[in-house]
């Protein structure tokens, strides 16, 4: 399908956030999230700092490219509210993408303010990342949904009708089972930097041991999750497409399939590795594609009931 200039525009955006979270990622990796140290927009108290070590370099940049992700949604945005009348999809979708981005730059600033970076290892970090991780899927989603959004528009009306059936409740379980993954991930991957190791069996030696540190015991349990969660993300793709066929959603639960099979060989491969930072920016843009690829799925899906409703025929009154 050939995209109209604003579906494009939405790619862009999406693409280039996928950019900014996995420099976010390194940021965190590297231990540069001090770099411009408890201060916030002005980094080490300076608006563009003078004599900047590696890591002020590092999370600054991620400070600037953060700030040109704003002004691109806010394009979006603008563009959006243009473009659709009131009412479009596009425009609330776009509208949320606003919103998230703005929660976005705020978790973002509370995670400076509070010190919760570099060495902090406590647990009050590991929450505050689980809702960065959250609100970080949540833009991602917005995201998406403006493009499908721009995308559906484009789509001739469908005449085909969709009985009922348990794909709102899978999807639903799919979903919120992706952002317990998410949040897991994003604990483990901490733990990971603030607490490295050099072989597998130490790994697994600190995972079980009573006395580490919650974070390193928090380990043990992701790869579990990761394993649960994929086998249900296969059985309700694999569902969906059964239950709401059509090119969109055949394309989509395939695309998954691969994605699952990409991110569990990822994962085996970074517990063997011991999570070098590289790897760990492959499994997490891997993750984002994954739930990219889920919430435009269950929007192929739904989306055939609301075109079903309306594309009903209008029954003739019975003749008195």
């Amino acid at each position: 399908m050939k995209l109209n200039h604003f579906a494009k525009y939405v790619c862009v955006v999406l693409v280039y956030n996928l950019a900014v979270i996995a420099w976010g990622a390194y940021v965190r990796a590297s231990g540069s999230g001090a770099g411009c140290g408890n201060h916030w927009p002005l980094c080490n108290g300076e608006v563009i700092p003078r004599t900047p070590t590696l890591q002020t370099l590092i999370e600054f940049s991620h400070r600037l490219t953060s700030g040109l992700a704003l002004l691109l949604v806010v394009g979006l945005v603008v563009w959006a509210f243009r473009l659709y009348e009131r009412g479009h999809a596009a425009r609330t979708w776009a509208a949320a993408s606003g919103f998230f981005i703005l929660t976005e730059a705020l978790v973002g600033a509370g995670l400076v303010l509070f010190e919760y970076v570099a060495e902090n290892k406590s647990i009050g970090r590991a929450l505050w990342m689980s809702g960065h991780l959250i609100n970080t899927f949540m833009m991602l989603a917005a995201f998406t949904l403006t493009l499908w959004a721009a995308i559906a528009d484009q789509q001739p009306p469908s005449t085909t009708t969709s009985k009922p059936d348990n794909s709102v409740w899978l999807l639903g379980a799919a979903i919120t089972g992706t952002l317990i993954l998410g949040v897991s991930g994003a604990v483990t991957a901490l733990g990971a930097t603030l607490f490295p190791v050099t072989s597998l069996a130490e790994g697994l030696q600190q995972d079980l041991s009573p006395t580490s540190h919650i974070l390193i015991r928090l380990r043990f349990y992701h790869p579990l999750i990761a394993l649960f969660v994929s086998v249900l993300l296969a059985y309700v793709a694999s569902t969906v497409r059964t239950l709401r066929p059509s090119p969109w959603t055949g394309r989509l639960a395939m695309s998954l399939y691969v994605l699952l099979f990409l991110q569990l060989t990822a994962g085996i491969t970074n517990l063997l590795l011991h999570a070098p930072n590289w790897l760990q920016l492959v499994h997490l843009l891997l993750s984002d594609l994954i739930w990219i690829a889920l919430v435009l799925l269950a929007a192929a899906a739904l989306s055939q009931t609301q075109r079903a409703e309306h594309a009903l025929p209008v029954e003739a009154p019975a003749p008195a």
